[in-house]
């Protein structure tokens, strides 16, 4: 579970909450119709924008972003090197007995010892990572989409509103009904954009650049281990792959451990 995403949605939401219970009935801030104008609006325009795959997979991949846990590069490294030593000093084979839960690492590691072609693995793994990449792309778009049109849905509705109540100015009992959809339409909007939708479309990006990250160390490593390069050479290989303080830490603790 992602703390940063939950706690960060949960207590913005909370604190606006919070200042419309504390300043009177919190009834008034629903309006059926205001919902249905953003919410409903909203949605049926961004499906306007893409396919029904991409729009409904945008929720499956933006469920990551709660759930998804991201691997220590640190200790991916040190497996990796791990299985490299396993195979210079045995054979692929005995890969085949090591536990290995990074997916494209356990799948790199199955085509090695299924005797794959170098270029095979390449593509396999490259496409898989490829295909990452897009789902997340195409997942940030379809929020940051959300993002651009409920603001305009809210101001939609407030013109209805602003409409509805300019026709009915003899009418002081419709009035307020009318200004209520102008200006919760607004608030609706506003917060859909800037509370949900941009910084979930934000958390895939950010995403789109980790998972593609690990992937790639696995990839690499995969193939470094096929061609037989030394695990240390493995292992300094993989480190570019780490912040310049990580990478600094990670040479501290091997020199002591050493």
């Amino acid at each position: 579970m992602d703390l940063a995403t939950l706690l960060g949605m949960v207590g913005a939401i909370g604190v606006v909450l919070a200042a419309i219970m504390t300043g009177g009935s919190p009834l008034v801030f629903v309006n059926v119709p205001s919902i249905l104008i953003v919410l409903g609006g909203t949605v049926l325009v961004v499906m306007i924008k893409f396919s029904m795959k991409q729009f409904f997979g945008a929720f499956g991949v933006a469920a990551r972003a709660f759930t998804f846990k991201l691997e220590s590069p640190e200790e991916l490294i040190e497996q990796i090197v791990s299985l490299a030593n396993i195979a210079r000093k045995e054979s692929m084979l005995a890969l085949e007995e090591q536990e290995v839960e990074n997916e494209t690492l356990q799948q790199g590691i199955q085509m090695l010892v299924d005797g794959n072609d170098h270029g095979v693995i390449r593509t396999v793994l490259t496409k898989d990572l490829q295909q990452t990449i897009d789902r997340h792309t195409w997942g940030a778009k379809v929020f940051t989409a959300t993002g651009d049109v409920a603001p305009a849905m809210g101001m939609i509705g407030t013109l209805i509103g602003l409409v509805q109540m300019l026709s009915a100015m003899d009418d002081p009992k419709a009035i307020g009904p009318a200004m209520a959809v102008a200006l919760l339409t607004t608030l609706y909007g506003a917060m859909l954009a800037n509370m949900v939708a941009l910084p979930i479309a934000d958390k895939l990006t950010l995403r789109k650049a980790d998972v593609g990250r690990i992937k790639a160390m696995c990839i690499d490593g995969v193939l470094a281990i096929q061609e037989g390069q030394n695990p240390r050479i493995i292992e300094s290989m993989l480190k570019t792959y780490l912040e310049p303080k990580k990478r600094k830490e990670a040479d501290a603790a091997e020199a002591e451990a050493a």
